[in-house]
């Protein structure tokens, strides 16, 4: 079972994921700083131990420096938060959330047809 993990660590993972999955702590601090993130040592240096705690990186040395790679992939990851959500609130029923993102309009009808297209493809295999 993929865990939980709070907006700040997501943010997190969401670097070492668009670095290929492994990152180095450096890396790390520098993406939060081009974003924007002005966030203590301290406080990045909890974040990742406690994605490593809950399995969603692991950390190993390279040198004096902690490199971190994601145990847990992106797909993965959003495959299990997408299942959890349409379980909370839409009861298990996938076009529950598709209904609600065609009535409240967060979903086009450009990408509406895209996703249909999408699905005809996957039922011909």
């Amino acid at each position: 079972m993929i865990p939980q993990v709070s907006d700040s660590e997501l943010e997190l993972m969401q670097i070492v994921w668009d670095c290929g999955g492994r990152a180095l702590y450096a890396q790390i601090m520098a993406a939060l700083t081009a974003a924007g993130r002005s966030w203590q040592k301290n406080t990045v240096i909890t974040l990742l131990s406690r994605l490593v705690d809950k399995g969603m990186l692991k950390t190993s040395k390279i040198g004096r420096r902690n490199e971190y790679a994601a145990l847990v992939s992106r797909a993965d990851y959003q495959a299990a938060q997408t299942q959890a959500l349409v379980g909370k609130l839409y009861a298990g029923s996938a076009k529950g959330l598709v209904a609600a993102l065609i009535e409240g309009q967060a979903i086009s009808a450009q990408e509406f047809e895209e996703l249909r297209s999408f699905w005809e493809k996957g039922e011909a295999k």
